[in-house]
């Protein structure tokens, strides 16, 4: 049988003394609250996790985002939402995942709490076998010594009272001598046995307590690995998660190469365009000279809805001289769009526009 380190450092030079036994089982219970513990991390990371992809999918489905843009870009924001979406749907299968690890992290918890509680009732029952033996056996010791004094007083009492008591009182000490002799025998032969008693029992127990620490160790060995592997795969879950987004990302920004600023631009253009005309320009109309036409058109009495036509000045628009339109007169200025009026028999004068 080969020797293992939990019952190398956890004897004790105490028959009865367990301390070394219930340090084993303490650290096997730390070792089954910690998986507890980690069972309890994932579920709330895959809560964490739940919660994240459905509101990444609310988002991507509910939340307008440029829905008004126009061809490449549209597009690009059309797979940009179907990926978010995809992010979302990723993140909650990996809450389905984190859960399903939980699960197994109980059952193996269960499974070992299970294995070793069979271990505990064997060696509690021995325990106490072990520890009512021993109190028998001190007991037997404690009367065995008690029968030894009375020998030993009762074998004093006699040779102090060779020469000093009658025949009778002789007789008597010697009787009680042999009484204490008889009770010292049967004491040492039950003390004799419990003590041989004890010894099997006592070898039963290490027997036992050696299969016990070497079982423990198994399972804590056991725990150490599966737990170490069962953090070492979360890792990877959360990694190839990273990976799966990136990917969904990745085509995001394949579409995004394609963008192109002159076709969604010529793509505006050809939907929203109004023509290829420009509108035509805004002449200059001159009030006094409307009103001039209007009252020689009436004398002239012009067809019926034909405006009259303008009379042209004598200078041009740009010349700066004046130029006379029915006895006005009119200064033209350059670079303005403005003119003023000056009347040749007033000094009065108006703003023309």
């Amino acid at each position: 049988m080969r020797e293992t380190l939990f019952k190398d450092n956890f004897w004790t030079p105490d028959l009865i003394n367990t301390a070394g036994y219930d340090s084993i089982i303490q650290h096997l219970n730390d070792g089954r609250k910690n998986c507890k513990e980690f069972e309890d991390f994932l579920k709330e990371r895959a809560s964490i996790e739940e919660r994240y992809g459905k509101e990444l999918i609310n988002l991507s489905r509910k939340k307008p985002c440029g829905q008004m843009e126009l061809n490449t870009l549209r597009k690009a924001l059309e797979v940009f939402k179907q990926q978010v979406d995809s992010v979302g749907q990723s993140h909650i299968q990996l809450a389905q995942t984190l859960r399903e690890e939980a699960k197994k992290m109980e059952d193996f918890r269960e499974k070992q709490k299970l294995h070793r509680k069979k271990m505990e009732l064997i060696m509690d029952a021995i325990h106490k076998n072990r520890n009512l033996q021993y109190k028998k056996t001190l007991e037997a010791k404690r009367l065995y010594e008690q029968r030894c004094r009375d020998k030993d007083e009762a074998e004093q009492a006699v040779h102090r009272s060779a020469n000093l008591v009658t025949q009778k009182q002789q007789e008597k000490l010697f009787v009680k001598l042999a009484q204490a002799k008889t009770a010292l025998e049967d004491s040492d032969r039950v003390y004799q046995t419990n003590i041989g008693t004890l010894e099997k029992i006592r070898e039963e127990w290490q027997n036992e307590h050696i299969k016990a620490c070497e079982f423990f160790e198994n399972q804590e060995c056991e725990r150490i690995n599966y737990f170490r592997n069962a953090l070492w795969l979360h890792v990877n879950q959360l990694s190839q998660e990273c990976v799966k987004n990136d990917e969904s990302y990745e085509e995001i920004r394949k579409v995004l190469e394609h963008c192109s600023i002159e076709k969604d631009i010529e793509s505006f253009v050809i939907l929203r365009k109004t023509g290829s005309v420009p509108p035509t320009p805004v002449v200059y109309e001159n009030y006094y000279n409307s009103q001039k036409s209007a009252v020689s058109g009436r004398s002239q009495a012009p067809a019926p809805g034909r405006r009259p036509q303008m009379p042209i000045p004598s200078s041009g628009p740009l010349d700066p001289e004046y130029a006379s339109i029915d006895g006005y007169s009119l200064l033209h200025y350059p670079y303005s769009g403005q003119c003023k009026l000056f009347s040749s028999e007033s000094e009065t004068f108006g703003v023309g526009g």
